[in-house]
């Protein structure tokens, strides 16, 4: 009896039960949210599914993030390995060549002045740099997490790794992707303080066609222009391009395939999970993160101002040809800002559609972002 009784107490203290904290509870319960918020609102599920349920998990069972060195058989867990691909930049890398791949960046070739909208949306980012330093934190750790304000996921987590702020790396990529996931709620109410009923009613011309060669040119005169000024970027600029080379060129469609869809899907969910089981209760509550999470929310929401405000001045100096709410789309989030300002016109006039005209801000800010972090890795030496 006694044999049978010590057994099923062995068996029972093995149950997450006994080990769980109160911290592990409350993580819980901000999957069960993330999992709400995807499921039943639809808010980026592709981003907050794999990044709720990697948090779930971690939180019942923190070995499956371990390293090596932390396991008793020398064996990591298995999101350590999703997580390393993190670290060394590779799923952010191939995340922006599937993007590339899947957009269209004939609206911005079309509207030349969309990378200015998409370059003023990336003021938040340098706004909350600064006010990351005032914070305490050391110049490095400032830029990871400020670029958190071009609601960029990837680009978030390649910056943090090359800046080797890895211990902040789990926070830096959660808080982006979340914000990410959250534009549809946040963008709005800053879009209607700085517009008049006036201008959210504007309606633009439509865009002139774009020849087929200049969809071609586009990716490889980006490349070469940007990498030449700002090497370090390569990663991320140079796969974005490729994958949008592919999609253009019309000669590998297998490959424009792939990127676009098996491989993106593929790397969303090893890089989803990963960023979640970095939010085990003990690295993430506590004052840093909070810190991280309040500054990102700072710089995504300065970033949006910026974007809207700066298609104010061109609305003033084009005589009303510009509808300022495609600035908003300026932030990183592709192609969800350009949905929130299509729907926030579409509100004032149904018969306005403006998704084309902020495709142009909104990838122009995925290269902006991008931009951003090659300078600070230039700052910085890196």
């Amino acid at each position: 009896m006694s044999y049978v009784g010590e057994t099923l107490s062995n068996l029972l203290h093995q149950t997450a039960f006994f080990n769980l904290t109160w911290g592990n509870y409350v993580m819980i319960l901000v999957a069960f949210v993330f999992l709400f918020l995807a499921i039943k609102k639809g808010f980026e599920p592709l981003l907050l599914v794999p990044i709720a349920f990697g948090m779930l998990l971690v939180n019942i069972y923190p070995d499956i993030i371990a390293s090596p060195e932390e396991t008793s058989n020398g064996v990591g867990g298995l999101l350590y390995y999703f997580y390393s691909l993190d670290e060394w930049s590779i799923l952010p890398s191939l995340i922006f060549m599937g993007v590339g791949a899947m957009t269209d960046f004939g609206p911005l070739i079309a509207n030349p002045i969309s990378f200015l909208l998409g370059a003023a949306a990336q003021f938040g980012i340098f706004g909350a740099y600064f006010m990351a330093i005032l914070l305490g934190f050391n110049d490095k750790a400032a830029a990871a997490v400020s670029i958190i304000g071009g609601a960029d996921g990837p680009t978030s987590i390649f910056l943090a790794g090359k800046l080797g702020q890895t211990g902040l790396m789990g926070p830096i990529a959660v808080a982006a992707y979340s914000y990410m996931a959250l534009v549809p709620i946040i963008q709005p109410p800053i879009m209607k303080l700085f517009t008049t009923k006036e201008e959210r009613a504007i309606k633009m011309k439509n865009l002139r066609p774009v020849s087929k060669l200049e969809k071609i040119l586009f990716p490889i005169v980006v490349t070469a222009v940007v990498c030449i000024i700002l090497p370090t970027t390569a990663p991320l600029v140079g796969m974005l391009m490729l994958g949008n080379l592919f999609r253009e060129s019309g000669v590998v469609r297998q490959l424009s395939e792939t990127a676009s869809n098996a491989m993106m899907y593929i790397v969303v969910i090893l890089l989803g999970t990963s960023v979640g089981a970095t939010t085990s209760a003990e690295a993430f509550l506590n004052i840093t993160t909070l810190k991280i999470v309040a500054l990102g929310l700072i710089a995504f929401m300065f970033g949006t101002a910026a974007g809207v405000l700066f298609g104010k001045a061109l609305c003033k100096i084009t005589g009303g040809k510009i509808n300022p709410l495609i600035g908003s789309a300026g932030v990183s989030a592709v192609p969800m800002a350009a949905r929130v300002s299509q729907k926030v016109g579409a509100e004032e006039d149904p018969t306005n559609f403006l998704l084309m005209h902020a495709m142009g801000p909104n990838v122009a800010g995925v290269i902006g972002t991008a931009v951003a972090a090659g300078v600070f890795m230039a700052i910085f030496g890196i």
